[in-house]
């Protein structure tokens, strides 16, 4: 294992720490998010948890685990999330959305109490804009959707994969937009990506953290 797998694992298990009996918990998706779910796997029984899932790759790592299982159809609110960032600004703001389930991450996140974000020390950024941002657009006049992005400033690409458009678990392209941190100001960028027809959602996640837990190359956990 890795420095940086280390320092996600051990991010995913002090989360656990948060985790109290008879909670709803939501699932977050991706690499750190994994270490948290494998950590609550053998604590689930105990504590007599639920959860709901904002993937598919999570659904089942958690389905195989014994994690009980909610649709998240049948509730309004949850307890707790606990899900992973692409990158973390001083101000507790984030892009999301690498591993292409932004859409379900952030109303997971809306629904949620209390919404601990986990990551390696190497997500924190004093700027946001280092990574790309996602957006989630409907296939359905993708081209004049993607015209209007780019009228606006908003230079990216449709996702790949292999050598096909990247599908989203809700039927949907993602365009990733190349940012500047210097030019990027995340709440109006949002306001002004939003409000294009054919924009599902952005990456942008702001005002959502309640805890961030830090894992350090060194080892250390710390909650910032």
């Amino acid at each position: 294992m890795t420095t940086i797998e280390q320092a996600k694992k051990a991010a995913g298990q002090k989360a656990t720490e948060l985790i109290k009996r008879g909670m709803i918990v939501g699932l977050g998706t991706g690499t750190t998010a994994y270490w948290f779910i494998e950590s609550l796997i053998p604590l689930c029984k105990k504590l007599n948890i639920q959860a709901v899932s904002s993937s598919s790759a999570s659904l089942e790592q958690a389905r195989k685990g014994g994690i009980p299982l909610l649709d998240i159809n049948t509730i309004t609110s949850i307890d707790i999330t606990v899900d992973g960032a692409d990158e973390i600004d001083p101000e507790r703001r984030m892009i999301k959305g690498g591993g292409g389930a932004l859409l379900k991450e952030k109303i997971i996140a809306s629904m949620s109490k209390e919404v601990v974000i986990i990551v390696d020390e190497t997500k924190l950024v004093p700027k946001l804009g280092q990574c790309k941002l996602p957006v989630e657009i409907v296939p359905f006049g993708v081209q004049s959707t993607i015209h209007k992005l780019e009228k606006l400033g908003f230079s990216g690409a449709l996702r790949k994969d292999k050598n096909s458009l990247y599908i989203t678990e809700n039927g949907n392209y993602i365009f990733d937009i190349r940012l500047d941190p210097a030019k990027t100001h995340p709440a109006e960028d949002e306001l002004r990506i939003i409000q294009i027809p054919g924009v599902v959602e952005t990456g942008f996640f702001l005002n959502l953290a309640t805890q961030v837990i830090v894992g350090f190359l060194d080892g250390r956990v710390q909650l910032i």
